[in-house]
This record gives C-alpha cells, sequence and structure tokens, in this order.
C-alpha cells in the first residue's frame, strides 16, 4: 500500500471558512458600491448593469450562432432580444436563483472585481470579444467550482434565450412547435 500523497495542499475548515468570509465582503462591497439610490429600477428583473453585461457575453457567447450575414443595426436587435429573454427567464426563476444570479452581476458590474476576476479592464461595453471570450473560457475550465457554476448560469441563460427564439429557429432546421388544430 502506498502512503497518501502529502504534496497537495490541503484545504482546512479554518481556510475554507476564511474564504467564505471574504467572498462574503467582496459581494456585500460590490453590491453596496454598484447600488445607486437615485437609479429607477428597470422592469425586469435584471438592472441596467447586468442588462450591460449580458448584452456584451452575448456575441461572444453566440459567435457561430447569430448571423453572420446580419447588418449590425440586425445584429444589435438581436443581441436586444437575447438580453430581453435573459430578463423574462431570470424573473421567472425562484427568489434565491434570482439572487445569486443579482449577486454574480453585481460582482462582475464591480470593477476591481471585473478586472481580477473576469480579467476583464475595460467597462463591459467596450471589451473585446476576444477577452470576454478567453474570460468565459477561463470561467469554465476554472479549477474553483464557483466560477464555472457561474459560467454555466451564464451560458444556460443565454443560450435558452437564443435557441428559444423564433429567430433562431432557420439556422438549426427547427419548423416551430407544431400546431394544433381543434376538433
Amino acid at each position: 500500500m502506498m502512503p497518501p500523497d502529502d504534496s497537495r495542499p490541503r484545504i482546512t475548515r479554518r481556510t475554507l471558512l476564511k474564504a467564505g468570509v471574504a467572498g462574503g465582503a467582496v459581494l456585500l462591497a460590490a453590491r453596496w458600491l454598484t447600488t445607486d439610490p437615485t437609479r429607477t429600477p428597470s422592469p425586469g428583473a435584471l438592472d441596467e448593469p447586468a442588462r450591460g453585461i449580458v448584452a456584451s457575453i452575448v456575441p461572444a457567447m453566440l459567435s457561430g450562432a447569430l448571423p453572420a450575414h446580419a447588418t449590425q443595426p440586425d445584429r444589435a436587435q438581436l443581441v436586444d432580444a437575447v438580453v430581453d429573454n435573459v430578463d423574462r427567464a431570470v424573473a421567472a426563476l425562484p427568489p434565491a436563483a434570482r439572487k445569486e444570479l443579482e449577486q454574480l452581476f453585481a460582482l462582475l458590474a464591480f470593477v476591481p472585481s471585473r478586472c481580477l476576476l473576469a480579467g476583464i479592464w475595460s467597462p463591459w461595453n467596450d471589451a473585446s470579444t476576444e477577452s470576454i471570450t478567453a474570460f468565459l473560457a477561463a470561467w469554465r475550465d476554472s479549477r474553483f467550482g464557483l466560477q464555472r457554476s457561474a459560467y454555466g448560469a451564464l451560458h444556460q441563460l443565454i443560450m435558452a434565450a437564443w435557441y428559444g427564439s423564433p429567430q433562431a429557429w432557420p439556422a438549426i432546421g427547427y419548423p416551430g412547435p407544431p400546431v394544433l388544430e381543434s376538433a
């Protein structure tokens, strides 16, 4: 029998608790610093910063799915439609899931955490598709389950928002839902 490999770093309960408290403090600070008391809330589940983040991520995540032949105004309309669909999907989620997404978007909107955790140094609307794609790949392949989970949530929301829309159906050969005739 071989002895256990002790060269791996060990995570103690104390280290885990410290990381949890530090993460909670960062989320609280991000939420507190990004909340504008004079701002009127948006009518949907996503606030304006979250809508901007989703609008910036959509072209990177749907790079092969959005029509390449679409003109810029048409492409912008498609991205806006996906953002609206994500907003509706988030509004339909249970309160706990909405709260977690709100915290994720607050973290991504907070400049220091956006730079350090996402590697996006410019504002979301100025970030290149390449840098956003690199951020998404890093979170998808992260060794941290929380980042992989956040990527999965963004991926599922955006993919469902796009492929649930009639604009995406022709590209995948889906004729739409069957029409039921009344007897």
